[in-house]
């Protein structure tokens, strides 16, 4: 029996932990990068996400082009040119059918028909057998500028003109006239073309330019002209008293065929607001003359304008002076105004002409009777306009022109203002009214102006809904419809 020491014990515990330490040394590690559990073999957990990593590696695949290493591009489809030849124009479109060939011709500045027919190499004998038509000349001898007409003609050889086939042109607004030419015989049809007329509003501000403003909402040149020389020019000063917020409503009537506008007609109404003031004006007919009114049937226009010519430099009042020619002190009965020679000179109101020709020291001279007692005298012209003894005439209307005649020491204008032949100064005189709208003249103005007035009323409210209360200007639409619902 060998007994071993505490040496030997140690000594064979010390071997066996190397043994254990080498054993596990050596041991192969299959996953060091998974955890730390991993024994080399995959668990259900692991197993699902793997599967699922590969299901969504392959659906973005699929889904976007660029991750798909298999997708190729298509090759381009080869394409090929071929000319082919056009189909030959038929004989009857050559030669005879009507209506394959209508050239429309807007009518320009200076032209007339002989030109358009010589521009489309038409014959003067068939340009003479149109104007030979029933109501032709009248339609065709003074063409407008924009006018349109329109020509059948055949396609000839070689795509040029043949002979006229037919014409069609406009009588009127609601009538064009269409003519068949064949031969020698020329046939017309008249065909009605309906129109629609419509009363409406044109409303806008004043902006940058009345003038660019107005044309915007629809109005035309002549509706602007009377907005500012006949209806407004008393009470507006449109050079200074006009501010780009300031508004202005005008009716007018507009007529339209087949979805085009053809003819806008005079102002029938019109509002024109400077600052808080609102201004008004009504078209009424009297004694067959236009004239514009307020709501009250008061005429807007002046009876008399204050200066003949305008612009003009008063070079002589009223009252005793020394004669520049006479050279002695004698009453002026007038005032003069100096201005260049030819200078237009109006009648300061609407008149009767009592003479006009020479008239002594006065030269050329016109003397016009107003009515009521009311007579102006204009001297020194150079020539009188195209006016005679006893012609009516309406204030604005040109009646002579600036000169020297007489005795006079260079070209201005004399003017005199006499009440029942009592000289007046014409700067300080007070004017008198214009003749308000009286008895049934009144109960028709309310009448015809109703509608226009309701309208405005309409869209006067919608304008200043939302600017809070305006005084004024609701008084005088309130006062207005007033009076016009007496009648």
């Amino acid at each position: 029996m060998v007994t071993m020491g505490k040496s030997g014990l140690g000594a064979q515990r010390r071997e066996r932990l190397k043994a254990l330490r080498e054993a596990a040394l050596h041991r192969p590690v299959l996953a060091r990068h998974l955890s730390d559990g991993f024994n080399g073999r995959w668990s259900r957990r692991q197993w699902a996400q793997a599967s699922l990593m590969a299901t969504m590696v392959m659906l973005v695949a699929a889904i976007v082009p660029g991750f798909s290493p298999t997708q190729s591009t298509p090759a381009p489809t080869p394409r090929l040119s071929m000319a082919l030849p056009l189909p030959s124009l038929p004989l009857a479109r050559r030669h005879g059918q009507a209506g394959d060939s209508w050239q429309l011709v807007r009518v320009e500045r200076g032209q007339t028909l002989a030109s358009l027919f010589k521009q489309l190499g038409l014959s003067p004998n068939t340009l003479h057998r149109v104007m030979q038509q029933p109501g032709a000349r009248e339609s065709l001898t003074r063409l407008r500028p924009g006018t349109e007409l329109a020509f059948d003609m055949p396609v000839g050889e070689g795509g040029t003109g043949g002979e006229l086939r037919g014409l069609r042109f406009d009588r009127d607004t609601n009538h064009r006239v269409e003519m068949s030419l064949d031969g020698d015989r020329i046939q017309q049809k008249l065909i009605e073309r309906p129109t629609d007329t419509r009363t409406v509003v044109l409303s806008g501000k004043v902006g940058r330019s009345l003038f660019r403003s107005a044309r915007k909402v629809g109005l035309t040149a002549a509706n602007i002209n009377t907005l500012t020389d006949d209806i407004f020019k008393y009470d507006i000063d449109f050079n200074d008293d006009v501010a780009a917020s300031d508004r202005f409503s005008v009716v007018v009537e507009q007529t339209w065929r087949e979805g085009e506008l053809i003819s806008t007609g005079p102002v029938l109404a019109a509002t024109f607001t400077t600052g808080k003031t609102l201004h008004t004006g009504f078209r009424f007919l009297r004694e067959g003359k236009a004239e514009y009114f307020t709501g009250d049937g008061r005429p807007l226009k002046k009876s008399f304008i204050r200066m003949p010519i305008p612009y003009a430099r008063l070079t002589s009042g009223f009252g005793a002076r020394r004669h520049p020619v006479l050279g002695r002190m004698r009453m002026h009965k007038g005032v003069d105004y100096a201005a260049g020679t030819g200078t237009p000179i109006m009648a300061a109101g609407d008149a009767r002409v009592v003479s006009a020709g020479w008239q002594g020291g006065y030269g050329n001279a016109v003397v016009l009777d107003h009515g009521r007692g009311y007579t102006t005298l204009y001297g020194h012209m150079s020539r009188i306009g195209k006016i005679k003894r006893g012609q009516r005439i309406a204030q604005g209307t040109v009646i002579g022109y600036v000169g020297s005649t007489g005795m006079s020491t260079g070209p201005h204008l004399h003017y005199e203002f006499r009440i029942n032949g009592v000289h007046r100064n014409p700067l300080s005189i007070t004017m008198p009214p214009p003749e308000p709208l009286r008895g049934p003249a009144l109960a028709q103005f309310r009448q015809q102006t109703a509608v226009a007035l309701t309208r405005i009323q309409k869209v006067e409210n919608i304008i200043y809904a939302d600017a809070g209360p305006a005084p004024k200007q609701v008084a005088s639409i309130a006062a207005a419809k007033k009076n016009g619902r007496k009648g």
